[in-house]
């Protein structure tokens, strides 16, 4: 039986780790349960090498091994192709978005933010700010906050990373990440969505959890996602 918590190194091991798990928060998010920076080396990190795992986060979302974003207590996490589908049925609400928004489930920022993703996804970040006219200063923490909150409903995924353009040579600058509604990121690599009910979604997600998870990591999973 494989053990969850051994370390790998290569970008092959945490794909067979990821669709072992299910569900790998980047930093350690629940008791006694793996995360991606608990089971790799940590001079590895940030080293912009085939080797860093810092790195994956994009490719694992790029090739469709798993569904990155702050899904979970705002905090980053990969969710197998296999998983997903349960998941978003646990966090994304079934109305359409306008309804959401109509219903006050959702701020005025947010629902921006969203509406410029679907028309253009895989829209990069710095674009993002831009085109929704969050580029003062003041107003990163309501982009910031609009973007997390449409992670955490599930609305929205982390599809990869693109690079900033029109840099002056020599110049440097961080990746920007790129954000993907999930229904379209789904459909681009053909995962189909859950079409049970909440309960049903919850029952399939618990079952697969309980062959690895401890009880402690179960309790702490299952409150997450607010499953009685």
């Amino acid at each position: 039986m494989m053990n969850e918590h051994e370390s790998i190194v290569t970008y092959e091991e945490a794909v067979q780790r990821i669709e072992a798990v299910g569900l790998l928060p980047l930093a350690p998010l629940f008791p006694e349960y793996p995360s991606l920076s608990s089971i790799t080396p940590q001079e590895n990190w940030h080293k912009d090498n085939a080797l860093d795992p810092w790195l994956w986060r994009s490719r694992l979302a790029e090739e469709g091994v798993a569904a990155y974003g702050k899904f979970l207590k705002k905090k980053a996490i990969l969710v197998s192709r296999k998983y997903f589908p349960w998941v978003h049925r646990l966090l994304a609400d079934s109305r359409v978005m306008e309804e959401q928004y109509d219903a006050g489930l959702l701020s005025r920022e947010a629902f921006k933010l969203y509406e410029i993703i679907e028309t253009q996804e895989g829209i990069d970040g710095r674009t993002l700010r831009s085109q929704a006219g969050f580029e003062a200063k003041e107003d990163k923490k309501a982009f910031d906050q609009g973007l997390l909150d449409l992670q955490s409903m599930c609305a929205i995924v982390i599809c990869g990373t693109k690079e900033k353009e029109g840099l002056a040579e020599g110049k440097v600058a961080w990746n920007s990440s790129a954000y993907e509604t999930s229904g379209c990121w789904m459909k681009r690599q053909g995962i189909e969505p859950f079409e049970g009910s909440v309960a049903d979604a919850s029952e399939l997600l618990v079952q697969q959890l309980e062959k690895h998870a401890s009880a402690a990591a179960l309790t702490k999973i299952k409150k997450a996602f607010a499953i009685k």
